[in-house]
């Protein structure tokens, strides 16, 4: 797929798949991923976060989601740029990442 016609979803879509291993819950659902840039030539600038600034999956998890990206077609490089501010809070959390009653 030409990057011209990759959309923010598509990348989040892709970014359901990697989950928190502590929250049990997709990163996108979670309210982790803050800002998607599209650029050329085929370049994905993602800003996301932790749910908090010491999470020992912080690197694990931004590999992760590179790696998940650059996985789509069309897709060179991803780059990942963990950011604490605005500071994660459970308000963000989509209605996907809420637990199950």
């Amino acid at each position: 797929m030409p990057v011209s016609e990759l959309t923010e979803e598509d990348i989040r879509n892709a970014l359901r798949e990697i989950e928190d291993p502590e929250m049990g819950n997709s990163i996108v659902d979670l309210g982790l991923v803050y800002e998607i840039d599209i650029a050329e030539p085929a370049v994905v600038k993602i800003k996301m976060t932790t749910t908090t600034r010491f999470c020992p999956a912080s690197g694990y998890i931004a590999d992760a989601a590179r790696q998940r990206v650059e996985k789509i077609a069309g897709v060179s490089q991803a780059v990942v740029e963990l950011v604490y501010e605005p500071a994660w809070s459970p308000d963000r959390v989509s209605l996907f990442g809420l637990p199950k009653t």
